[in-house]
């Protein structure tokens, strides 16, 4: 899909999104470009409830489970956090403001609400062994703590009541691995 095709395959997807009252969030690669430059995506990720996506027989599911679903719109490709995941429905509720994309008001993540969604992700993605996306994943994790300077403490205390104690502790290695990249690079 070639970028004049992806931007009108996108804003007809926010019409209808908008057309059928569909609460969602905007995540993932798209959001981040709402803060910082260079991320290259052909996909959508949304947050939304099950009863959401399924007033959307437009979007033709290839992919889903408990917390995630994968479809088709027009031929763009759909990723969607379900709410039925506690942290999913959290970074909705709390971590969601909005945001002005190709001339419309949308709700999206905030920085730290996506930060909070890409360490959540990486232990997973270490077990995988899907090394491609953690690299992506870390590279959107240190340029958001670089650009804009969470307090990362806070942030690994508010995501702790949504993963165990293994994974806790993979996410508190990883961020603190970051912070020392950039300490170097400081230097």
């Amino acid at each position: 899909m070639n970028d004049g095709n992806l931007k009108a395959t996108v804003e007809r997807l926010f019409s209808l999104l908008s057309d059928r009252q569909v609460d969602y969030v905007l995540v993932g690669g798209v959001a981040l470009l709402q803060y910082v430059e260079g991320r290259n995506t052909q996909d959508i990720d949304l947050i939304m409830a099950l009863s959401s996506l399924e007033r959307l027989p437009e979007i033709e599911l290839t992919e889903r489970d408990q917390n995630f679903a994968r479809g088709t719109f027009e031929g763009l490709q759909i990723d969607i956090l379900l709410t039925l995941n506690p942290l999913f429905a959290y970074v909705r509720h709390v971590h969601a403001s909005p945001a002005v994309y190709t001339e419309r008001t949308i709700m999206t993540a905030t920085v730290n609400g996506l930060i909070l969604l890409k360490l959540y992700a990486l232990p997973s993605l270490y077990r995988q062994g899907d090394f491609a996306r953690v690299g992506i994943y870390e590279n959107d994790v240190a340029t958001l703590f670089h650009a804009y300077r969470p307090n990362v403490e806070t942030l690994l205390t508010e995501l702790d009541p949504f993963v165990g104690d293994s994974d806790m502790q993979e996410i508190r290695d990883i961020a603190k691995d970051l912070q020392t990249r950039f300490s170097r690079l400081e230097k």
